[in-house]
């Protein structure tokens, strides 16, 4: 089936929304989590405690999806799958632009049963040209319109980046830890089995989204390796792409097979091929969110020379370690850079070798320091390193906000901030100085080793893009 994105748009950016199948056994969850939507809201339920329940809640009840008033943009299907047949040939009789399957039991189970009735869904959609999201997925989430996966999702905001999980779980969670980490999505897919718009076809559509800077994605696998591979190419000549691969082991392949009935790919098979073709595999949650944010946050990373400074003592060999252990370098600095750190550096406590170790006494120099190392010809990227509690106690936060962005801005060089917290005060602190950061357009990273790896991948983008670029 082609995939209409006029139609598709319209799911993702509904004026009117149905929820099919809110009861009590699912808690309303489908309703309760769409009680944020911007648009008209209807529920079709015919059980009679539901609809009391439901009017309770503020929602205008039917007992037909036909006689819903109005056009219809989005449907989220929350009925037993033996029902799904007709709920789907009133979707099409009504002219429904997108269907979210909720409903579960299909091909993942593989029973013949379950695989049968996928088949009747997937020829009774085609044949209409419905929008199915699904079965078995989470389905939809854009803030700015209130749609959502799950009740506890932020609303009211939007950012760059756009998500594509086979995984409902996966999708609710990067959303999550993702706006903890002052990390906003624009828009967000949990597909499931994939039976119509597979994870090719959000990927396509997101690509030629131009509020979309960026795309994340979790996959177990894909069916159409062909189609698939020809739109990351097409994605990621246009914008980064970051994929999350699930079943990185033996076990968790078995795994895959249960969850959303897709076929596992050997990992170094996987990773070379997704490189081939522009896309960025990441190995956790963590580097999915901190790739993105590097990505999103950042100037172009054309230059793997990295200088570090803000630590103090031994924290020298763990940060040159952290660094090159993903492929990064530390160099030495010029000799105008050293002359002008020894007009006022004290080496008591410090150094300046890079990582530049400001120890206590240089720290109140650190916008000197910054200058003359995103000045250095021998430095492509500026990391600043702090403690949570020390930037915030001394006052020195805004200070140091704007001299990072006065280091990209006027010398044109990737900068980024790794804020470390060594208990829960600390957290706190941090959170509240990387949301402020980044409201400025400078990542933070919560460890040496995370920002490193986020770097790396960054560059590793772009390195991948000039290569396409030219092939």
């Amino acid at each position: 089936m082609k995939v209409d994105f006029k139609k598709l748009d319209r799911a993702f950016n509904p004026r009117s929304l149905v929820v099919v199948g809110a009861s009590k056994q699912n808690e309303y969850q489908w309703l309760s989590s769409q009680l944020t939507f911007k648009g008209k809201l209807y529920s079709v339920a015919v059980n009679p405690q539901s609809i009391e329940d439901i009017k309770a809640m503020g929602v205008t009840n039917y007992t037909s999806l036909l006689d819903v008033p109005e056009p219809i943009d989005l449907v989220i299907v929350a009925v037993p799958r033996a029902i799904v047949p007709q709920v789907l040939d009133d979707c099409i009789r009504k002219n429904v632009a997108g269907v979210h399957m909720f409903t579960a039991g299909f091909s993942e189970t593989e029973m013949a049963e379950g695989i049968e009735a996928e088949k009747k869904l997937k020829a009774q959609a085609e044949a209409a040209n419905l929008q199915v999201i699904g079965p078995n997925c989470m389905g939809l989430y854009n803030a700015m319109v209130g749609i959502r996966q799950f009740p506890e999702q932020p609303v009211g905001m939007s950012g760059a980046l756009g998500v594509i999980s086979q995984s409902g779980g996966h999708a609710i969670n990067f959303s999550l830890d993702a706006y903890a980490q002052g990390l906003y999505i624009n828009k967000s897919a949990s597909f499931g089995n994939g039976t119509l718009l597979d994870s090719a076809d959000f990927l396509e559509y997101f690509a030629q989204d131009p509020e979309i800077k960026a795309v994340a994605m979790y996959l177990e696998g894909v069916k159409d390796g062909r189609r698939f591979l020809k739109v990351l190419k097409e994605a990621s000549l246009k914008k980064p792409v970051i994929i999350w691969k699930g079943g990185r082991t033996e076990e968790g392949s078995f795994a895959i097979a249960s969850h959303t009935g897709s076929m596992a790919v050997p990992l170094a098979v996987w990773d070379a091929v997704i490189r081939q073709h522009g896309g960025i595999s990441v190995p956790t949650m963590d580097d999915l969110i901190d790739t993105a944010k590097a990505l999103i946050y950042m100037p172009p990373i054309t230059g793997i020379r990295v200088a570090v400074t803000g630590g103090s003592g031994g924290q020298s060999v763990n940060i040159a370690d952290a660094f090159a252990e993903v492929g990064l370098r530390l160099p030495a600095l010029t000799e105008q850079s050293y002359d002008k750190l020894r007009e006022f550096y004290s080496i008591v406590g410090g150094g300046f070798r890079n990582p530049v170790d400001t120890g206590n006494q240089n720290r109140f120099q650190m916008k000197r320091i910054i200058d003359i190392l995103a000045q250095d010809t021998n430095i492509d990227n500026v990391v600043l390193l702090s403690l949570a509690r020390f930037i915030m106690r001394n006052g020195q936060l805004d200070d140091f906000i704007e001299m990072l962005a006065d280091a990209r801005d006027s010398r044109k060089k990737p900068v980024m901030s790794i804020i470390a917290s060594s208990n829960n005060e600390d957290l706190k602190i941090a959170a509240e100085a990387s949301q402020r950061f980044q409201d400025k357009g400078i990542p933070v990273f919560p460890s040496i080793e995370r920002g490193a790896r986020a770097m790396r991948n960054a560059y590793e983008y772009y390195r991948l893009k000039t290569l396409l670029m030219a092939s």
